[in-house]
């Protein structure tokens, strides 16, 4: 079991940055990918960004690469998701996710956070 808990939403202006962090409560297998979701007004969940323990490899949704970037620090068992040039577009609630392997975290299979929510205004 593992438990992730989000921090570093809020209210920023367009074209502004914010960190989100993801806190795991052990280390496990079971967080050797972890990454970020996003849930717009309205719209389904979707697939933000992920990175592995293992070989730091990233993976990210093609409208937030060159201003996002996600990160992690082992040692803390601490992930982070650097957001900049935010646009009103990236106004969602963000999830903090983890799973062993990327397949399972993309497709759901995975360990959630509470979420936080990230407010861009226009």
């Amino acid at each position: 079991q593992v438990q992730l808990v989000e921090s570093g939403g809020g209210l920023v202006q367009a074209g502004g940055s914010l960190r989100l962090s993801c806190a795991a409560s052990a280390r496990s297998f079971s967080s050797d990918t972890m990454g970020w979701f996003r849930q717009p007004p309205g719209k389904e969940r979707e697939f933000v960004a992920a990175i592995s323990r293992t070989d730091s490899s990233t993976s990210y949704l093609d409208s937030v690469k060159g201003r996002f970037t996600i990160s992690r620090d082992n040692a803390k068992d601490t992930m982070y998701l650097q957001m900049n040039n935010l646009q009103f577009e990236d106004t969602a609630v963000y999830y903090c996710a983890a799973a062993q392997y990327l397949y399972l975290l993309r497709s759901g299979a995975c360990y959630w956070g509470q979420g936080t929510q990230v407010t861009v205004s226009s």
